[in-house]
């Protein structure tokens, strides 16, 4: 999987978590989208953002 151009991550920095409306932290490393305050991280397939709460990984 290639990494993020700065367009993707432009794109990415300006998505917000589904649930709380937090802005979102970029793990280049696991392709994920992490919101803290709703303790989920959202998977990038493909270099698309899945933002769907059932899609999202629980993190501690």
């Amino acid at each position: 999987m290639s990494t993020a151009t700065k367009a993707d991550r432009r794109m990415l920095e300006a998505l917000v978590c589904p649930l709380t409306q937090a802005v979102l932290q970029y793990d280049a490393e696991r392709q994920e989208l992490v919101s803290r305050p709703a303790k989920l991280a959202f998977p990038i397939r493909n270099g698309i953002p899945i933002m769907l709460v059932d899609e999202a990984r629980s993190i501690a």
